[in-house]
């Protein structure tokens, strides 16, 4: 990630504070929120965004970090909002019996396992993108979404930014950053799996 993200480090080090501010927090909102910015590298980004801000005495990793952290929180309320409000209606205009499956078992899944889903579907490109409205669509509990974005946009936002901003003089801080995607991975096909073998026959 590191020697991808340096890639990155000569256009942010030429920008102003506010500049670099504004352009990282509309990525990681335009990535997190909305369907055309999948192919965003969000990743490569925070990370070279922590890489500048400790090499740069003018940025300030605080602030750099808050408005991350919104805008990836943002980001995936609104994703979950076009979900609900205008995906959801679209598919329950499809009469197909497949599409009709389709809508059952992802209501099931996210019903079950959503609330892990959705905090590791931060730690995947693409699909932290499409991950908010498919919960939408599928009528995932709004509180639990919440409070399940909340804790991945911290974790993600936050994380991922520091670890380049640490990575700057402690190279070994970057292995966090994986160390937490891992567990929430895991945890995550762990829970599918318990729930699956749960169901009655």
């Amino acid at each position: 990630m590191r020697a991808f993200a340096a890639s990155f480090d000569a256009q942010f080090s030429s920008l102003a504070p506010f500049i670099l501010y504004l352009l990282i927090g509309l990525i990681v909102f335009v990535e997190t929120g909305l369907l055309f910015g999948f192919f965003l590298p969000g990743d490569s980004i925070l990370f070279s965004a922590g890489l500048v801000a400790a090499a740069q005495g003018n940025v300030n990793i605080v602030l750099l970090v808050t408005i991350i952290v919104i805008a990836a929180f943002f980001g995936d309320q609104i994703g979950f909002v076009i979900g609900r409000v205008i995906g959801r209606p679209y598919l329950d205009k499809r009469e197909s019996p497949r599409i009709q499956r389709m809508i059952v078992n992802a209501e099931r899944f996210y019903q079950q396992t959503g609330w892990w889903a959705v905090v590791a579907a931060r730690f995947f490109p693409w699909v932290r993108t499409f991950v908010p409205p498919i919960a939408g669509a599928s009528k995932m509990n709004y509180y639990k979404f919440l409070s399940a974005n909340l804790l991945g946009a911290i974790l993600w936002g936050a994380g991922i930014t520091l670890a380049g901003f640490y990575a700057h003089s402690l190279p070994w801080v970057k292995t966090s950053s994986y160390a937490i995607a891992a567990f929430f991975i895991i945890a995550s096909a762990v829970s599918a799996t318990v729930n699956y073998l749960r169901r009655p026959r």
